[in-house]
Formats: C-alpha cells, sequence, structure tokens
C-alpha cells in the first residue's frame, strides 16, 4: 500500500488518483500493488481510492470488515464499509465524484495484459461521475526489477547459452557420424542442463526441425517428434529462470548442412529486423532517455527492416517483456497484436524476436536476445548469432565461432 501511494505522485497532472479494484482475483495487479498474502480470503468485491495526495480510501463490503481490519494494519487508509448496492455506490459517489481516476483498463481492450477491470464496473464507476484513465505506465512501476533479479536472470542467461551449444553440438556430432537425431534428443540435452543449473523451464523447451519451425510454438512431445534430414532448418527457443526472480529467454538457429541461398536470404532479413529494433533502443535512448519511447515503436522498426517477402510470415510481435512469469506484465514491442503505447520502462526486460514462417517453404527463422533496460541505457544481456549453425559441416568449434560472429557476446550495448 506504501507502495502505490508513492507512485501516485507520478501520475499525469490531469489524474487525481488510482481506484484499485478487484472481485476474487479478476484484477491480479490489485493484489500485487497492494502488498495482500496470497492467503488473503476475500469473496466481496472492493475499491481503494488512492489519491494524489492526501488519505487513501478502502470500500469494502461489512461481511468482510474484519478481515480488512487486519489486513490494513498499518496502512494509512480510511475504512468505509458498505452492505447493499445502493450503499456501494452512494460511497463511490462520495469519493470518486468529478475526478478522473487511473484503472486498469486499455481503451478498446488494446493491452490486454492492463485491461482487467470488467465493463460493467466501469459502467458503474463512470454512473459515479468519474472519468476513467488507463493505468498502463503506472503499473509498470511495480515490475521494475531488483539487482536481485537481474543478477539471477544474468546467470539463467548464461546457462542457457550453454545449454543451447550443448544441444547444437549434439546435433552437428550426430550428422557427422550419420547417426540420427530428433527433436527430442536436443531437447532432452537442454531440460537436463536447466535442472542441473538448478533451475526450472515452466514447460519442456522448443526444439523444431524443417517445417516444425515455421510453428512458433512448437513444442516436440510423445509421437510428435521429428528425425532431422539433411537440408533441413532447425531453431531451438529456450527458457528458464531460478524460483521466483525472472526468466531468461532465446532463440537460436542452424541448419543440417550448409544452408541455402533462401534460407541465408531470409535469415539476414530476420537479423536486420533484430538490428534494427536493438538500434531504435540504442538511438532514442541517447537522444531523449527513457520515458518516451513506447513499445510499438521497436516492433515498427523491426517490421519495416524486415520488408518482403519474409515482412509477410512475420506472425508475431517482436517481443514481450520478460518477467516472473516468462511472458511479464510490462510494455511489450508490439503493433501487430496489439498496439502497445506503454512507455519502455527502466528497471524492466525485454526481448527481440523478429521471426519469419514461411511454411510452404518448409522452414522458419527466428533470432531472439534479451535487453535490460538499465537507467544508463539498454544492455543486450544474451549473446547475439550472427550467422546459422552450419550442422554436421567441418569442426564443431569453429562452426560455433561462425554463428557467433564478431562481438556477439552479451554485456555490450545493445
Amino acid at each position: 500500500m506504501r507502495a502505490a501511494l508513492r507512485h501516485t505522485a507520478a501520475l499525469p497532472g490531469d489524474v487525481d488518483g488510482w481506484l484499485i479494484y478487484d472481485f476474487q482475483g479478476l484484477n491480479p495487479h490489485a493484489r500485487r500493488v497492494l502488498g495482500l498474502p496470497a492467503g488473503a480470503h476475500l469473496t466481496r468485491r472492493f475499491f481503494v481510492w488512492v489519491p494524489r495526495e492526501g488519505q487513501a480510501v478502502l470500500l469494502h463490503n461489512h461481511i468482510e470488515g474484519g478481515t480488512w481490519a487486519t489486513l490494513t494494519a498499518g496502512w494509512d487508509v480510511s475504512r468505509r464499509a458498505f452492505g447493499s448496492h445502493a450503499e456501494l455506490d452512494a460511497a463511490l459517489r462520495e469519493v470518486i465524484a468529478g475526478k478522473t481516476v487511473a484503472m486498469e483498463y486499455s481503451p478498446h481492450g488494446a493491452v490486454p495484459y492492463v485491461s482487467r477491470v470488467d465493463g460493467g464496473t466501469l459502467e458503474r464507476v463512470r454512473a459515479a461521475g468519474a472519468a476513467v484513465v488507463s493505468s498502463a505506465d503506472l503499473l509498470q512501476s511495480f515490475l521494475v526489477w531488483s539487482p536481485e533479479d537481474l543478477a539471477a536472470h544474468r546467470r539463467a542467461a548464461a546457462v542457457l547459452m550453454r545449454a543451447k551449444d550443448d544441444a547444437f553440438r549434439l546435433i552437428h556430432e550426430r550428422l557427422k557420424a550419420g547417426e540420427a537425431v530428433t527433436e527430442l534428443d536436443a531437447q532432452a540435452v537442454i531440460e537436463r542442463a536447466i535442472s542441473e543449473a538448478g533451475m526450472e523451464s515452466g514447460h519442456p523447451v522448443n526444439v523444431s526441425f524443417g517445417a516444425n519451425a515455421a510453428d512458433p510454438h512448437y513444442q516436440p512431445e510423445g509421437e510428435k517428434n521429428a528425425t532431422l534430414c539433411p537440408g533441413e532448418c532447425v531453431l531451438i527457443d529456450l527458457w528458464a529462470q531460478e524460483e521466483g526472480r525472472p526468466f531468461a529467454d532465446v532463440t537460436w538457429v542452424g541448419y543440417a548442412g550448409e544452408p541455402d541461398s533462401e534460407y541465408l536470404e531470409a535469415w539476414e532479413a530476420v537479423r536486420g529486423a533484430r538490428d534494427a529494433a536493438l538500434a531504435l533502443l540504442r538511438e532514442r535512448y541517447a537522444r531523449e532517455g527513457w520515458g518516451r519511447l513506447q513499445g510499438w515503436e521497436a516492433d515498427r522498426a523491426a517490421r519495416d527492416a524486415m520488408g518482403e517477402p519474409w515482412g509477410e510470415f512475420f506472425l508475431h510481435r517482436t517481443g514481450h517483456d520478460l518477467g516472473v512469469q516468462i511472458h511479464g506484465s510490462g510494455a511489450n514491442l508490439d503493433d501487430y497484436e496489439t498496439h502497445d503505447t506503454r512507455t519502455l520502462t527502466p528497471g524492466l526486460c525485454v526481448t527481440v524476436e523478429p521471426g519469419t514462417y514461411p511454411r510452404e517453404k518448409g522452414f522458419g527463422i527466428r533470432t531472439e536476445v534479451d535487453v535490460f533496460l538499465a537507467p544508463e541505457g539498454p544492455q543486450v544481456t544474451t549473446d547475439l548469432q550472427q550467422q546459422p549453425f552450419a550442422l554436421g559441416t567441418g569442426d564443431w568449434e569453429a562452426v560455433r565461432a561462425a554463428g557467433y560472429g564478431e562481438a556477439a557476446r552479451a554485456d555490450t550495448p545493445a
């Protein structure tokens, strides 16, 4: 609750305060913002009005008065109980009539990560005489990573870098020896490395051969398990976290043999899109710092750079917020699935992962890196692939070095 009071000072000048609402977990942001314990037994709806200045007000059902008395011990809040719906409406009018309030609402449902207050409740709040605006950017301030979060993310990234090299090396050596290698073989190498590091992936990682790589969320399992053939592509998307800490999430690609010209043309387009998004982050930060660049702009830079024909098969946003959930609740790099107007906030981390998936051509390509939005500027926390691994050709270390190219290590400025 103290955090909510502190952050309302950063509200735009035309917003009077934050109206935090929940009913039985429909708005998961509410409990995090208010610092409510996970086991808090609340069965009725509630509102917490946090004004720009002055004391906060809690509107709660009188049945749960005892629960709220315990939960709000130490809060600077006025508790007001209601019983009937008419009493609730009267209390809302008294507190918010004539005010502009921020809520977990996104106009036209544009950003579903934020849009957590149901339409009927919005109607009720407006009928009480309030104008409603989105709390989207305000919410991001509660997601900012601690130094411990960043350190854990970097450890997870290092594990993933080693694990994907181990998986690609297995594929390379099997091809050279003329032995079969399956998607599940490579997946097992990665999952074992994650487990041995004391980390977890949440669900098995993605190893895709050939046309399977044209499905961005493919995952081998059971009988859905391809054996790699010469002339097919390999896409490995892997992720991991320390318990309770933010994820790392990367994608690298390879090819069984020397990549053909069409595959390389598509790769260059995808890599160019990645680098265009990274360049935008760097350039805009250098010119104006954080606080103005919006998520959709980085997505648009990547799509414009990819161009046609490969942009026709760029079927998802350029990147997503990373958090304790792999798809976090902060701003995404997205002008495709949504038009994400949230500003990129220092202390958070995003993926940059353009791809192209022309299924009829039998391959899919994605390159993915993580970028921490440090106060001093964007930092790439994972290595950057410069060329697809030419698997089964020559010495593994030479193949690996060619894939990494020059200046491809993590921690270089984006």
